[in-house]
């Protein structure tokens, strides 16, 4: 990511969940929302462990310690799931 592109009003703001999405509120007063199947460890989360969130990258990220998940709110704004891990090869 170039940091020099980043626009201030992207910096999160507040996060929250419905049933079946994340709600990402941005500084510029947008709000982003995707839905939880994008974020496996995000959706079999209990909703403590969804709370349990702070900002990170300048305030551009959210990371979620207890759930070792990272989202940015460039990745947000392309419409970014997170990366499905590979199967593993047979030997």
């Amino acid at each position: 990511m170039n940091f020099s592109s980043l626009n201030a009003g992207e910096m999160v703001k507040a996060v929250r969940f419905s049933k079946e999405t994340i709600v990402v509120d941005l500084m510029d007063g947008r709000s982003i929302s995707a839905p939880l199947t994008w974020y496996p460890r995000l959706l079999h989360a209990t909703p403590a462990q969804r709370n349990n969130w702070s900002l990170c990258g300048g305030g551009f990220g959210i990371h979620w310690e207890d759930l070792d998940e990272d989202l940015s709110t460039h990745g947000l704004l392309r419409g970014a799931p997170a990366a499905r891990p590979r199967p593993a090869r047979a030997a």
